[in-house]
């Protein structure tokens, strides 16, 4: 039988025009924003907790014994108190033009649904992402039936309140009127204020009316309900308004916080709750879900108007399907049947084979981890993608890492995969160390730790898919796809024409805004050369591919006034920091980061650099991805100064700072290669130990391990930010301890004890390259992380610093403000990762420009025109003509 039978559903063309993925943001289980999510996936962070104190009472816990059989349930004892928890909105809600009164009794997935898609709109390029005609713009959310906390209090005031006073009424005669009054107004006390106003914020659908209200998306604005499935129904919704073209614009996703006792009762009396109370999608031995909580937006356009509107896209829908499972033996068992329905149409609708080689590389799967749910998707996983005849491709589920999110699990497994495509990187599943016999049958199998999504054999696109099927036979399926740079899927290392850059110049902000008050035609032609425009005014503008939607943002931000700097690729200033101002610039190098995917090849063919470590440095591979994390920041360095960028000190974070010691000339690059070549990395590895990262600062940090000597503060990251180094169990009991306060915190994968005082006893082999090592006078200032501070002259004080590096904290933090009060105002970051996000938390609030040489976006070719640009419209004077082909170079003179 064809594998591609199942017809295009009435009103919905076969091959519907592809949709682009513009915009994306999330409030998930230890991920509060995009980029944390993506960290915690690449990581495999795992968010799963206890039970915060404040959602329900421990006296409601009874734990079973796993391996015994299952103990006689009630409704109001449950044997599972771990699951996957977000903290509440941290945005003020004025700035909606929300009254702060009627905040209390409104929903909180109300708030948070507004602030998550508000973000996701930013995430697009802010508002000038919509169209002109708002009508045009809408919002579809999947959000389900359960009680949530507004709606539970209101019921506890109307009806528990009334029986609990009609019992006693009954058991207790002797109470007057008055007295059992005083019961219970006493008793609705506790539940807070009565605030009549707020009553409307009640209403479950408004969590898309209200959204659409604030942010004036005039055209469909609605939730569905399909179980587990809700997003994906939604983002299918979606899709139809844009294929239809009703719609220009549309916003999709899934809110699901409601952590209510009813909702764990349900799922305890079910027996679907995991027994061990650990979610283990795709094991052998999986018992159960854990239920978690979160939001998920997406911003969609057809691809065509991104492309037209120069809109970054992180993916191309191809395909979309949903289908019920109908007449079955059961409505709580899940029928492959349906499953299978689903998936076809999805990919009947893209037009391509799901068995064919290419497919696809990545399926993020519904995977709950219960027995009959995984047994039946792997069932359905076999039937439509068939068995392995080659490499097989990956499969996992982001339920292992932040619980099953219910109608908001879709989408967190389409920003997934759409943010994998991104990346070029196939993210892990966690607790899958044994894969359930099933898997066996299908072309797929599941990562244990992120690997390099290398490039499909035969030219053809990264692919992914997604699954969510929702409880009672709803199922939905989505078909995603790498978008080909500028329409034509290029060649790794091509050579192309720059893009173009608008550079104008004035000298205030008002003769700026006069300039930029014509057609865009008129603008464009006012342009200054790349070269050849250092001594204009000082209030300067700066636009990469200044497209319609690009101009548009930049008469905003001029016209209000204050620097706006390379979101959406634009840069406007009227304050310089460099230039005649007199402030200084820093290059920064990473150390190793969760995140690799190099892109350089570009900028190494045009300049005529080596770059060879490429796509073989894997995270986790201490040796390889150190040796490529310096090179390629050597790399950026000699680029930088090609193009007369000239730094004043150079600095890094963690052992970023030996990559800045051979960029400054401290030691020779081939002795530095040398080393690593021969480095063994297991000889830096403390058994037992664990980092973890918490969303607090050091201060904090320091005062909570001030009476305990086995956990050491290692990293002072930012306001924000401090790292923690010791023995896993320690640590892990930390992270828990954090998140009971409401602090991020998550368990990293390194344990090399980099920066702790436990890695005295191994550091043999470093002490010995130090005192191997030529030192050679520098050509730029060094500064240090370990003292805050320049390196000293003297060659001793140097080789004991070099190994103070390793045993003392990495005091970034401090490092970034004593530069800043040394005059530095731009800092540059030159290698993968979001350094520059550190220096943005500690500078925040000063003027300052902060640029990566380096992004995952686009080749550093590409990018160093960003930086370029930047730092032109800064006041300096980067020369980029060895960015242009040889013969535009020979052109311009």
């Amino acid at each position: 039988m064809s594998a591609m039978t199942t017809p295009a559903p009435a009103g919905h063309p076969a091959h519907p025009e592809p949709v682009a993925v513009v915009g994306m943001e999330v409030l998930l289980p230890g991920a509060p924003d995009l980029a944390a999510y993506w960290q915690a996936i690449v990581t495999g962070a795992d968010a799963i907790t206890e039970v915060p104190a404040d959602r329900w009472d421990p006296l409601f816990y009874r734990p079973e014994d796993p391996a015994g059989p299952p103990a006689a349930r009630r409704s109001d004892r449950f044997y599972c108190h771990r699951g996957g928890f977000v903290d509440g909105p941290g945005f003020d809600p004025t700035r909606f033009g929300i009254m702060p009164n009627s905040v209390a009794g409104t929903e909180p997935d109300q708030l948070i649904a507004l602030d998550v898609a508000h973000r996701s709109l930013l995430d697009a390029g802010g508002e000038s992402v919509l169209p002109a005609r708002r009508e045009r713009a809408g919002i579809v959310l999947g959000r389900g039936g359960y009680l949530t906390p507004g709606l539970v209090r209101l019921d506890q005031r109307v009806r528990t309140a009334n029986q609990l006073v009609q019992t006693l009424r009954e058991l207790a005669p002797q109470l007057d009127d008055d007295q059992l009054e005083a019961v219970r107004a006493g008793f609705c006390e506790r539940l807070g204020p009565e605030e009549p106003e707020s009553a409307i914020g009640l209403v479950p659908n408004l969590v898309a009316s209200r959204v659409a209200n604030r942010l004036d998306l005039r055209g469909p604005a609605y939730t569905v309900d399909a179980a587990c499935a809700s997003s994906l129904v939604a983002v299918d919704h979606a899709v139809r308004e844009l294929t239809s073209r009703r719609c220009d614009v549309m916003l999709a996703g899934g809110v699901h916080h409601c952590h209510d006792l009813t909702l764990w009762s349900v799922f305890t009396q079910l027996g679907a709750l995991s027994r061990s109370e650990r979610i283990r999608p795709l094991h052998r031995d999986a018992d159960g879900v854990l239920i978690g909580e979160g939001t998920g937006v997406v911003v969609l356009k057809r691809l065509a108007d991104a492309q037209r509107d120069g809109d970054r896209v992180y993916a191309v829908i191809r395909g979309t399907g949903v289908a019920g499972d109908g007449r079955t033996a059961s409505l709580f068992n899940p029928d492959p049947g349906g499953q299978i329905r689903a998936v076809r149409q999805a990919w009947e609708a893209a037009g391509l084979d799901p068995r064919s080689a290419d497919a696809l590389q990545l399926l993020e799967a519904h995977g709950t981890a219960t027995a009959a749910g995984d047994r039946a998707e792997l069932a359905t996983v076999a039937e439509v993608f068939g068995p392995a005849t080659g490499p097989r491709a990956v499969i996992g589920s982001v339920k292992s890492q932040i619980g099953h999110t219910m109608p908001a699990a879709g989408v967190a497994g389409l920003i997934k995969a759409a943010l994998a495509l991104h990346h070029e990187t196939l993210p892990p599943t966690l607790h899958c160390d044994d894969p359930h016999p099933a898997l066996d049958a299908t072309r797929f199998t599941p990562l244990s730790a992120a690997r390099p999504w290398d490039e499909v054999a035969g030219g053809a696109p990264r692919r992914a898919a997604v699954n969510a099927f929702g409880f009672g036979g709803i199922n939905a399926h989505v078909v995603l796809e790498q978008p080909a740079p500028a329409g034509v899927r290029r060649p790794r290392v091509s050579v192309g024409e720059p893009e173009r850059v608008l550079r104008l110049a004035a000298g205030t902000p008002g003769e700026l805004a006069a300039l930029l008050d014509a057609d865009d035609g008129a603008v464009l032609a006012a342009s200054l050369p790349e070269t050849g425009s250092d001594g204009a005014g000082p209030v300067r503008l700066g636009i990469v591919d200044p497209t319609a939607r690009r101009l548009k943002l930049a008469r905003k931000a001029v016209a209000k006034g204050e620097p706006w700097r390379g979101r959406n690729d634009v840069w406007f200033t009227p304050r310089p920091v460099l230039g005649p101002t007199g402030g200084r610039t820093a290059f920064l190098f990473p150390g190793l980061e969760a995140e690799f995917t190099p892109r350089v090849d570009e900028l190494a063919a045009r300049l005529g650099l080596t770059w060879t470590h490429g796509r073989d440095a894997a995270v986790g591979d201490v040796g390889r991805h150190g040796a490529a994390v310096f090179q390629l920041g050597r790399l950026l360095d000699t680029a930088l100064r090609r193009l007369a960028v000239t730094p004043d000190a150079v600095a890094g974070h963690s052992v970023g700072e030996w990559t800045a010691m051979a960029a400054a000339g401290v030691h020779a690059p081939e002795e530095v290669d040398a080393f690593l070549a021969g480095f063994d990395p297991d000889a830096l590895r403390v058994p037992g130990l664990a980092f973890a990262v918490l969303g607090t600062a050091a201060d904090r940090v320091l005062e909570r391990l001030a009476d305990r000597d086995d956990v050491v503060l290692s990293h002072d990251n930012a306001p924000s930010q401090s790292m923690i180094c010791g023995p896993e169990e320690a640590v892990a009991d930390l992270v828990t301890a954090f998140r009971a306060e409401g602090v991020i915190a998550q368990v990293l994968p390194f344990r090399s004890g980099f920066h702790t005082p436990m890695l005295a006893p191994y550091l043999g082999p470093i002490r010995e390259a130090a005192e191997r090592y030529g030192l050679h006078a520098p050509h730029t200032p060094v500064w240090s992380a370990t003292v805050a501070a320049p390196f000293p002259a003297e060659p001793d004080a140097v080789r004991e610093l070099f190994v103070r590096h390793l045993l003392e904290p990495v005091r970034f933090r401090e490092t970034v403000l004593e530069m800043y009060r040394a005059g530095f105002r731009a800092f540059l970051t030159l290698g993968t990762g979001q350094l520059g996000s550190l220096v943005d938390d500690t500078l925040a609030g000063r003027d300052r420009l902060v640029v990566a040489a380096h992004s995952t976006a686009r080749d550093s070719l590409a990018q160093l025109r960003r930086v370029a640009t930047a730092l032109w419209t800064e006041g300096a004077r980067p020369d980029v003509r060895p960015l242009d082909p040889p013969a535009a170079r020979a052109g311009s003179g």
